[in-house]
């Protein structure tokens, strides 16, 4: 049924592939944020879970 279905749609066969391309870019664009964010708030980040004594006002001076 699904497969009838399917094959009356124009360019199907072209889905997969837009599909594919959206995801690389995406996945392209995450490792290139990744490598790029500066390390001082990767640890930011990285220790904020920790932190339970910090105010707002510190937190948002520190990792500008």
């Amino acid at each position: 049924m699904y497969k009838n279905v399917l094959q009356h749609i124009e360019n199907v066969s072209i889905w997969p592939i837009i599909s594919l391309v959206i995801f690389f870019l995406f996945f392209v664009i995450m490792l290139w944020y990744v490598f790029t964010e500066k390390r001082s708030f990767i640890n930011y980040m990285k220790n904020l879970p920790l932190d339970e004594n910090k105010n707002k006002s510190d937190i948002k001076s520190q990792h500008i």
